[in-house]
This record gives C-alpha cells, structure tokens and sequence, in this order.
C-alpha cells in the first residue's frame, strides 16, 4: 500500500502526470466518473467538497480536499481554475 501525500489544490499545477490510465478496469473508469459528475453536482449547487484521491507521474500518491466545478473528457476543473488529469484519479469520496 502507497502513503497518501494530503497536498492543498494550488500545489497540483506544480505536479508532472503520466499519460497512462490509473484504473485497469472498464467498470472501476465508469465508476470513476460516475463520481465525478455528482461531485461536479454537488460543487455547483452546494459548494460541497469532495476527496480526490490521484497518482503522479513519479507514482506517488496524494488526496486533495476541494470543489468540482467541471467535468470534461480529459480532464476535471477544480475550484480556482486548476485542472487535473481524468486518467491520474484514483478515487472520489
């Protein structure tokens, strides 16, 4: 089991990311955005944070703590204008 980095959201633009998918499975991606658009739901309506729990390109892996406001195809758009990497998401809470 990898240690879990908590890091705040502004630190995320400073963080180099793979290309390659984090999630093996079809159903575990499916599931994966499923989360993504009622965290995006709850963002827009209740301003309600989610934990987002992703891996790097140097494989270590950190939990942000904050507000979906956007999901696009390739990439999810956090509160203050930083992006992150759809491919690089491991878990929602």
């Amino acid at each position: 089991m990898k240690t879990i980095h908590l890091i705040p959201k502004e630190q995320i633009p400073l963080l180099s990311f793979a290309k390659k998918e984090v999630i093996a499975m079809p159903a575990g991606r499916d599931e994966r955005m499923s989360s993504l658009y009622r965290s995006q739901s709850l963002g827009n309506l209740l301003q309600t944070k989610v934990k987002i729990t992703f891996e790097t390109a140097d494989e270590q892996v950190y939990l942000v703590d904050t507000t979906v406001w956007a999901v696009g195809n390739s990439f999810v758009s956090l509160k203050g204008g930083i992006y992150l990497p759809i491919h690089s998401i491991l878990h929602i809470d």
